[in-house]
């Protein structure tokens, strides 16, 4: 049975369940599963929003340890390294939002993981830990994708101390975008967010996830100002954009909402 599992909804949710107990932390192929997981996304229209989230009583614990140990040789540690690698670029270059619910331990990779995702809501209860440096090792994997979440000057003090924290800092440093009571509450919430993503254009959402892409830590430019005129324009020109428009003007639902 496999580490990772894919189910689409009616409603055009995809839901990956990371499942291998106890904390999910995955084997080379496991991680390998979440990155085809993700990239199947591109072949099909009938998704619309992603939510990653664990069974078990961590969100991801990151790699696995043991099997990492068995792994000798700067070739072989590298071709295991690339299913990380694989995943976090597959999350964080999804075309469709991606939601992460985050539950119990969430350390190295997991950490990642979130910091990939589009918006991340964790339980009360979940705990973090960068904690690579404590087996005499980095987040290198993961480093741009995490400071780009909590900036560097928070990486600075968790990269190098490796201490766990709650979920009510990782809300405050920003790895967090919501923080919730318990497991239940935690379900209502990303449905909260769905309900908001999908009231939105599908090609509005991907347009919006390349845009960030491309202004973020660049200076303010004429090349960059010129870059967004030239995507405003082409978006409002678009039969999406135009769509959107006249459905606001004539007050009713544009037509990507069901049932409108």
């Amino acid at each position: 049975m496999s580490a990772v599992t894919s189910k689409l909804r009616d409603d055009g949710i995809l839901v990956v369940t990371m499942a291998q107990p106890p904390v999910n932390a995955l084997s080379v192929q496991g991680w390998f599963d979440v990155a085809e997981a993700l990239n199947a996304v591109a072949a099909n229209p009938a998704v619309k929003v992603v939510i990653l989230r664990a069974e078990g009583k961590g969100f991801n614990a990151g790699v696995d340890i043991k099997e990492m140990q068995n792994t000798i040789g700067f070739d072989a540690l590298i071709g295991a390294n690339k299913g990380c690698f694989a995943a976090f670029k597959a999350v964080y270059e999804c075309a469709v939002p991606v939601i992460a619910a985050v539950n119990g331990f969430c350390v190295g990779g997991g950490v990642g993981l979130v910091a990939c995702c589009d918006v991340a809501i964790g339980a009360n209860d979940a705990t973090f830990a960068l904690s690579e440096a404590k087996l005499g090792l980095i987040p290198a994997t993961i480093g741009p994708y995490v400071v780009s979440a909590i900036g560097a000057r928070q990486a600075r003090r968790y990269f190098l101390t490796g201490e766990r924290f709650d979920a009510a800092e990782a809300y405050r440093i920003g790895l967090l975008h919501e923080m919730v009571t318990d497991d239940a509450a935690l379900d209502e919430a990303v449905g909260e967010v769905i309900d908001a993503l999908l009231g939105n254009g599908p090609a509005a959402l991907a347009e919006c996830k390349q845009l960030i892409g491309a202004v973020a830590w660049k200076p303010l430019s004429l090349a960059v100002i010129e870059d967004t005129a030239q995507r405003i324009t082409r978006v409002r020109a678009s039969e999406e954009g135009r769509e959107g428009m006249t459905a606001f003007l004539e007050k009713r639902k544009p037509g990507w909402i069901q049932g409108a």
